[in-house]
């Protein structure tokens, strides 16, 4: 079973930056692309940025330029370092594995994101 675990979420000021992270089974860094998705209220899943086995990095364009995905094979682990921080970003993030033709993974609690003054 793909199990992704993610963490790192909270409650920060606009402007502000957090660091999520994503564990999961070794095996599958090396079969699939990792991807950050968010949902908010009422709104569909979205993903927001990914990164190949090689290290090339994706990122919707609401989040390119704030936001950096990174993964560290050694440790099974990746990471979404958001900075500068809008409302909008506002969300439950969750990681997962992509393949060609979707989600490999099930989905998780996630993390929740919250940008409030």
């Amino acid at each position: 079973q793909v199990q992704l675990v993610e963490s790192g979420g909270g409650l920060v000021q606009p402007g502000g930056s957090l660091r999520l992270s994503c564990a999961a089974s070794r095996i599958i860094f090396s079969i699939y692309i990792m991807g950050w998705y968010r949902q908010a209220p009422g709104k569909q899943r979205e993903l927001v940025a990914a990164i190949t086995g090689g290290g090339s990095p994706m990122y919707s364009d609401s989040v390119k330029g704030r936001f950096t995905i990174s993964r560290d094979n050694a440790k099974n682990m990746v990471y979404l370092q958001m900075n500068s921080l809008k409302s909008e970003d506002t969300a439950v993030y969750y990681c997962n594995a992509r393949g060609g033709t979707g989600v490999v993974g099930t989905w998780g609690q996630g993390t929740q994101v919250t940008v409030s003054s």
